[in-house]
């Protein structure tokens, strides 16, 4: 394609090829061969949940990690009758502390973290019944 280019009032006559992105779609994987240094590990399919995994969790009576950190204590134990608000773990999270506490009063049903364990937040904590 030819093109006129003006620079500094002078006037240059180009030609240029226009280089078209290739789409996706077009763009192929080949294997490596086994003559290759490298070699692609192959995907496994995830783990199936176990049974207690697939049930679905009264959102009402549990308590979710607000933030990412790690526990530093655990103050209840399973079995353990609690009340609206009594302190269940302590998170540390950048050198500061968060005490989760009980959203309903009943007994403890299963804590699912122990004390060191690194938490992401969302993450189920303790469950209530």
């Amino acid at each position: 394609m030819r093109l006129n280019i003006t620079l500094d009032g002078k006037t240059y006559e180009v030609e240029v090829e226009v280089a078209e992105p290739e789409p996706p779609a077009a763009r192929f994987f080949t294997p490596p061969s086994s003559s290759n240094a490298f070699a692609i590990p192959r995907q496994t399919a995830p783990p199936a949940p176990s049974p207690e995994a697939q049930m679905p969790v009264d959102e009402s009576k549990v308590c979710r990690s607000p933030l990412a950190g790690v526990v530093t204590e655990i103050n209840v134990e399973v079995g353990q009758q609690v009340e609206v608000n009594q302190p269940l773990l302590v998170l540390e999270a950048m050198k500061m502390f968060t005490t989760i506490t009980s959203p309903v009063a009943g007994k403890v049903k299963a804590i699912h973290v122990d004390v060191r364990d690194a938490v992401k937040q969302g993450q189920l904590l303790v469950e209530i019944e």
